[in-house]
């Protein structure tokens, strides 16, 4: 955010670390689509072999050859009618996600006050928890298919008919859908940054730097919107949360298909990821006060996350299992089931004690806590769940994926490259909110946090 007319505060290094961070993450979920198919890291494969070059020029035309016909980091880039399949199966499915959140009944809730002091709050659709299972009721037993049937005459017809999608599909070009849903992304963020100089729009204070790299990817509209349709709050939740939920049971699918039955570990990461996805859509109010909604633009940081990194890196669990099950003991899966439990019980027990604390503090769950009373009016949380530490929430999100990983067993690292970024992803997240939170409230900030010294577990950090 801006502290002066001539200096600005960067975040994530600045434009270079953008162009870095842009540039990396898209080649890192495709490497680890791959990866999880192998089963372990492998960077042989990654470019065809390399063959001599006499220029500058020849080397960079090698490059780019290389890079198409690479199966790794250009899936299908040379079969194209998979790829254009997978590209019309993906904005498919985004606008079948629109149509859910235009038609289906709704609650109108209100969002957070814009930060632009005018006190105004924007109405939000609520509705992922419909949406969620009209999905999997579609996908399930309203899958449209043409079929031949043959009459009492003994004629064939061509009839219109329902039945369960062919999710198997979904393993056989798992690559294809990532690398195409990347390039929607960058579409899609492009689309919004353009647009995010129109006349009149509210703009994100940490996305309005005047340098076109970085502001493409914090973004700097804040609301992009189209008429009443929120953008940046539908696409935190729906086409890809749901999305990794599917791509869960078509690998549970396949895994089915090969095997003749389902593991252990497949079963329990469906459900610990699925409680995980159900959650967040049933809470989906909450998220209405979060960072990503209240403070940052939607440019390519969060477009990318949403659509892409979410799907195809938090189903990277499943993808392993199909081809690479540890077939764990139950003993085992009892332990890996105690944690995921014990993971959840932290993460929503804090979340829930907080929103029901902002929705009421006087109500009879929440009035025996006690609290730090701001400058600002904010009543900051000194007891329960946030009197033992100030990102509580954050360990109990942790320990959940760090279980996820569990079910994979212990032979290859790749699964648990999730509880290696998550862990990366809160600590730099609990920094961001510890410095915007200082800015806030000021020295009432430095009090709380002398109250509630920890910030992850009570009594060691």
């Amino acid at each position: 955010m801006k502290t002066s007319s001539s200096h600005f505060d960067y975040e994530f290094g600045g434009p270079i670390g953008a162009l870095g961070t842009m540039t990396f993450l898209p080649l890192v979920t495709l490497l680890l689509t791959y990866w999880a198919s192998v089963g372990h890291l492998e960077f042989d494969r990654i470019l065809p072999a390399e063959t001599s070059c006499s220029s500058d020029a020849g080397f960079v035309l090698m490059f780019i050859s290389k890079l198409k016909d690479s199966s790794v980091l250009c899936p299908s880039c040379t079969d194209y009618p998979v790829l254009v399949s997978c590209a019309s199966v993906i904005v498919l499915w985004f606008l079948f996600q629109v149509l859910l959140e235009r038609i289906l009944p709704c609650e109108i809730v209100l969002g957070a006050p814009l930060p632009d002091g005018s006190g105004k709050r924007l109405p939000y659709r609520i509705n992922g928890h419909l949406a969620f299972w009209v999905t999997f009721l579609v996908l399930d037993i309203g899958w449209p298919q043409w079929t031949e049937i043959s009459d009492e005459g003994g004629s064939i017809k061509q009839m219109l008919v329902f039945g369960r999608a062919p999710m198997t599909w979904l393993y056989d070009n798992y690559s294809t859908l990532a690398f195409v849903t990347i390039i929607l992304s960058m579409i899609l963020a492009a689309y919004l940054y353009i647009k995010s100089f129109g006349k009149g729009l509210l703009l994100a204070v940490g996305g309005n730097s005047g340098n076109h790299v970085y502001d493409f990817f914090m973004g700097r509209e804040l609301n992009p919107r189209w008429g009443g349709f929120d953008l940046k709050e539908f696409c935190e939740l729906r086409p890809g949360l749901i999305g990794w939920m599917i791509l869960n049971l078509a690998m549970m699918s396949k895994q089915y298909e090969r095997l003749g039955y389902v593991t252990g570990s497949m079963i329990l990461i469906n459900i610990f990821q699925g409680l995980y996805v159900w959650d967040a859509l049933y809470q989906e109010r909450a998220i209405l006060t979060t960072m990503d909604i209240t403070t940052d633009g939607f440019g390519f940081m969060l477009v990318f996350g949403d659509l892409a990194w979410v799907p195809f890196t938090y189903s990277l669990q499943s993808r392993y299992l199909v081809d690479h099950d540890p077939h764990l003991q139950w003993p085992v899966l009892v332990c890996i089931l105690g944690v995921n439990c014990f993971g959840y019980l932290v993460f929503r027990g804090a979340n829930g004690q907080k929103d029901a604390f902002r929705r009421n503090p006087n109500a009879a769950e929440v009035s025996h806590l006690t609290y730090l009373q701001t400058k600002r009016g904010t009543k900051l949380l000194t007891s329960g769940w946030w009197g033992m530490a100030r990102k509580i929430n954050y360990t109990g999100d942790w320990i959940m994926g760090l279980s996820w990983c569990m079910v994979c067993g212990f032979e290859s690292i790749v699964p648990y490259f999730y509880a290696i970024y998550f862990a990366i992803l809160l600590i730099h997240r609990s920094i961001r909110d510890d410095h915007m939170c200082r800015e806030k409230y000021g020295d009432d900030w430095e009090k709380y946090k002398s109250i509630v010294p920890y910030r992850f577990i009570p009594g060691v950090v």
